[in-house]
């Protein structure tokens, strides 16, 4: 589950024509004047500026100003920006156009196991949670559409009447459309309004969560993800969330500052087992990595080189169950091509690194780590028939 901040979301709503206020998102008060000069709207109309980032609550934590000039608006962004609001530095701000209106609406999309469900309501912002057991909700099945009567019967379940029965449908459609075609797994407008100019319905917000991994599907996809643990993405991070966006299998990573023992394990269910074994152990985690799928050897090559970069690390953990379909010879070299370069460049003095694999191609794949030690490093190597996280036990106890 991939979370996209409001911009990139009004994007992907536009892209399935969905009415939102123009906006603009910038990172430095600089942008600004080159921005007013380019859109009309920004001279011409009241705006709303909000942080743009992952963080809740934003109204009710002053993030977000309304009903404000130019002027307002670049000494609004002034402040928010560098502004650290529990543990997350705003780095960005989005600039709207300010929609007076009367009411406010909700429309969502969620996934289920079978399906999805369409939600409304007649009332939107925070009055929706306090009155959620009015939302009206309708199901769709995987593979299918809503039909123009259920959508029709949700509105009108939610209070909708006369023309903007008509008006619901419609957007549903749109919103279902978006959901469906760019990899959903949950869709928000809230609030949604009719804009009194032209008495369009228009989305004031935008909620979005996508499969991240479908990214591969989506060439126009060039927004970043939103940090999902509250801070930013570092810079090695987002290099092998580019990577695991373009390959076949999968590398991930997630860096925790000050951990003792690095992990590179094959597969999700590995990296916890080895991480809880490490906690268990008294020891602490340097990060979060994985492997799977039997990704390319230049793929699992960069991973390597971004865990040995890891600062502080006096271990390393190479370890996984006994794959299926992964060529552990194959994912091995791309590991060792990794560690020679770590090697060469000075980041594994006094670093201990141990392996446990198995499955196909294992013989030849640990054969090829235990050479390691002839090349001066400090590896220990077993096979499939030492328990899983046996190595964690003789990396931190010594106890082999």
């Amino acid at each position: 589950m991939a979370k996209v901040l409001e911009g990139p979301g009004m994007y992907l709503f536009n892209k399935w024509g969905i009415y939102t206020p123009r906006h603009v998102v910038v990172s430095t008060t600089d942008q600004i004047e080159s921005l007013v000069q380019s859109n009309q709207w920004m001279r011409e109309c009241k705006m709303v500026v909000k942080a743009h980032e992952a963080i809740g609550s934003r109204f009710k934590l002053g993030l977000v100003k309304i009903d404000l000039d130019i002027n307002q608006a670049i000494e609004t962004v002034e402040g928010f920006l560098g502004r650290e609001i529990d543990g997350v530095v705003i780095s960005q701000v989005i600039i709207a156009e300010m929609m007076p209106h009367q009411e406010e609406y909700y429309l969502a999309v969620t996934s289920t196991r079978d399906g999805a469900e369409i939600l409304m309501a007649k009332f939107g912002g925070i009055d929706v949670e306090a009155n959620w057991d009015k939302v009206s909700k309708t199901f769709v099945r995987i593979g299918d559409k809503p039909n123009d009567e259920q959508l029709v019967k949700c509105s009108e379940e939610a209070g909708f009447e006369d023309k903007l029965i008509e008006k619901m449908r419609k957007f549903s459609h749109r919103l279902f459309e978006c959901y469906s075609n760019e990899d959903g797994l949950y869709m928000e407008i809230n609030p949604l309004i009719v804009n009194p100019q032209d008495g369009k319905l228009c989305a004031l917000d935008a909620v979005v969560l996508l499969d991240g991994d479908a990214r591969f599907r989506h060439s126009d996809w060039n927004f970043s993800f939103a940090p999902e643990f509250g801070r930013s993405y570092t810079q090695a991070e987002e290099q092998i969330m580019e990577i695991d966006s373009r390959v076949k299998g999968s590398v991930k990573l997630i860096e925790i500052p000050g951990g003792k023992v690095a992990m590179l394990p094959a597969g999700g269910g590995a990296s916890v087992f080895y991480s809880d074994a490490v906690i268990a152990m008294g020891s602490t985690i340097a990060n979060y990595a994985e492997y799977s799928g039997d990704p390319p050897e230049w793929a699992v090559e960069a991973l390597t080189d971004k865990v040995c970069s890891l600062p502080g690390i006096e271990h390393i953990i190479v370890g996984g169950a006994i794959a299926n379909f992964t060529d552990v010879k194959a994912t091995f070299t791309g590991i060792i091509s990794g560690f020679r370069r770590a090697k060469e460049e000075g980041k594994l003095d006094k670093v201990k690194i141990w392996v446990r694999r198995g499955g196909p191609n294992e013989a030849a794949g640990l054969e090829s780590m235990r050479m390691l030690v002839d090349e001066g490093f400090d590896i220990h190597v077993y096979d499939r028939y030492t328990p899983l996280t046996d190595i964690v036990k003789y990396a931190l106890k010594g106890e082999n």
